[in-house]
């Protein structure tokens, strides 16, 4: 399958992908955090409609879309025209001629202004210890199926993860790059995105979900083995006996 990420500067998701075997590209402004060869720091467009992509998933920076940023925009505090550039940028995203698109952001005015989004997750679900509501744009993919649930702390009586303080805020200070860190994909997600999306079967075009088929594939942990995986997350230290990915 070939597959472009698109907004993306980490590799997570594109190398997810390329160790089952994928081709897998990013594109973003910025450099591949990685180094690796198979990012092209540009315009994602440069790429769509001069490749034949299976499979589009992009990250459109999420500034002047998201929910919680929007007061700046209400309060007159910055022009409106930067979310109306950004919600066309995630139209032309949804309407590039690849047969199979995910869009990902925040929770955001994408909802309101275009369309409800197919999805709703949190990494929690899929074997990270966080919480950041995560909303899924589909054309033609299948729902994520959950990987492995990390339970919470519970603190007068609310549940709060590893990447919150316990009056639910974010733990990141304030800092230049903070941007950078709170939009990198979780590397559980980019996981399920490669091992339950990278098996679709290409053999015809389908229009709906519902008829999408599945070829059997081996798991990230299969390819790379148990060992090496703990190292590649990002060097944290994930237990064997979890079956986090």
């Amino acid at each position: 399958m070939k597959v472009l990420i698109a907004c993306e500067y980490s590799g997570r998701v594109r190398e997810a992908f390329r160790l089952l075997g994928h081709e897998a590209l990013s594109a973003d402004f910025e450099p591949a955090e990685d180094g690796s060869p198979n990012h092209y720091q540009g315009d994602c467009f440069d790429l769509i409609g001069g490749q034949d992509f299976d499979l589009l998933i992009a990250h459109p920076p999420c500034t002047y879309l998201s929910v919680s940023g929007m007061h700046w925009t209400t309060r007159g505090l910055r022009d409106p025209k930067l979310t109306e550039d950004a919600l066309d940028f995630v139209k032309r995203l949804m309407d590039a001629p690849v047969p199979r698109i995910a869009i990902e952001n925040p929770v955001s005015v994408i909802s309101s202004r275009i369309r409800k989004p197919d999805q709703i997750i949190n990494p929690y679900q899929f074997g990270e210890d966080a919480s950041k509501k995560t909303c899924l744009w589909l054309k033609n993919l299948p729902l994520l199926t959950p990987t492995g649930m990390v339970e919470p702390r519970i603190i007068g009586g609310k549940k709060r993860w590893a990447n919150q303080c316990d009056s639910g805020q974010n733990k990141l200070g304030p800092s230049d790059d903070r941007w950078k860190e709170r939009s990198r994909t979780y590397q559980g997600i980019a996981n399920a995105f490669a091992e339950q999306w990278g098996g679709i079967c290409l053999s015809g075009r389908h229009s709906s979900r519902e008829e999408l088929r599945f070829e059997e594939q081996p798991s990230i942990r299969e390819v790379r083995g148990v060992d090496s995986v703990s190292k590649w997350l990002d060097g944290r230290n994930k237990t064997a006996d979890k079956d986090l990915i």
